[in-house]
């Protein structure tokens, strides 16, 4: 099985996904809907771009 490049919708997601978990973790930023799953948001994003990795036009 070999790996190819993810699409780039799925590497913006996953990139700006991961910025705003950041971004609320080192500068205690609250956004509502975040606020105290910041692991389970960065674990979705990292599985969304393997994901996106190991599968044809994602």
């Amino acid at each position: 099985m070999g790996l190819k490049a993810p699409g780039i919708i799925t590497f913006l997601i996953a990139i700006i996904l991961t910025v705003t978990v950041l971004i609320m973790k080192f500068f205690d930023a609250k956004i509502p809907f975040l606020e105290n799953r910041e692991f389970w948001v960065l674990l979705f994003s990292h599985f969304l771009l393997i994901l996106g990795c190991l599968t044809r036009g994602l």
